[in-house]
Order: structure tokens, then sequence, then C-alpha cells
């Protein structure tokens, strides 16, 4: 029985949950963590998710694909994933999906990010390794983000 290659990420950001989902469904602020690419989709079930972005020399490229599996809006987005330039085919089984959960506090909103399952997957531990590492560099980049975006907010309410 092969071993469960779920990554399940935790992060409290000081902002509301409209700031937090405004940041992960966002195009201009996905661009600003996620490598360069954009999150493009229109958020109903069923239809395509895309992160687009621009290689080294200047062509345009979608690094993951797939489909939106369920959307609470400003609370939970789904989607399945698939990265179409890693040489794999191009079937269910390789896909994987990645759920964002936004939970209110009493001060900020909790982020849980749940990606996987890879075990099914081809390159699993490859795949599974490269992901956790993408979110230990990724996480850092949308706090700051969200933190400087609050922080001109809030200057601009107070002028």
């Amino acid at each position: 029985m092969s071993k469960s290659m779920i990554i399940k990420k935790e992060v409290t950001f000081n902002a509301t949950p409209k700031s937090v989902w405004n940041l992960i469904s966002n195009p201009k602020m996905t661009t600003q963590y996620m490598f360069g690419c954009e999150v493009l989709s229109d958020w109903k079930i069923g239809n395509q998710i895309i992160w687009k972005g621009v290689t080294e020399d200047g062509k345009e490229i979608i690094y993951v694909k797939g489909v939106i599996t369920d959307v609470i809006q400003g609370e939970k987005l789904s989607f399945t994933m698939f990265d179409p330039n890693i040489g794999i085919k191009d079937i269910p089984e390789n896909y994987v999906n990645l759920t964002y959960k936004l939970t209110p506090l009493e001060k900020g909103t909790k982020l849980t990010i749940i990606q996987g399952d890879f075990s099914g997957a081809e390159n699993a531990e490859k795949r599974f390794k490269e992901s956790q590492g993408g979110w230990d560099m990724v996480i850092p980049l949308m706090k700051k983000l969200i933190e400087t975006s609050n922080d001109q907010y809030k200057s601009n309410v107070k002028n």
C-alpha cells in the first residue's frame, strides 16, 4: 500500500477573508508571488483554470492547467492541476487536487492549503517534493504581499 502524499500548509494573514480571496484569485496578485504566473478562470465549477506565465525567452506558456471542482466565494476554492510541460501523460491520474480554505479569525484569516494526493500520479515523489519546496518559497511572498497591501490601504484610509 502506498503512503499518502498530501501537502497541508496553514498560514495566518493579518487581513480580511476578502483580501485573502483576492490574493489567491486575482491575476495581478498571483503574478507577484507565484513565479510570475497569473491565474485565469471564470471561477465556475467544471470550467478551466490556468496558470499562465512567460518563459525567459519571452514566450507565453501555460505552466499549470486544471478544472474548478468547488467554489464558495470568499471561503473555499478547489481545482485539479497538471503541469503540461513536465513530460508525463495528460491523463486524469496525473492531475492532483489543490484546495484553498479561508477561515475568518478574530484578528485575520487563516488560509489552509491542501495539495495532493500525489501518490497515484506519475513521478509522484519528485512532484510532491517540488511542490512542498514551492510552497515554502511562495507562502512568505504571499504574506509579505498581503501585509504590504494592507499597510498601503491603512495609510490611504488615514489620509
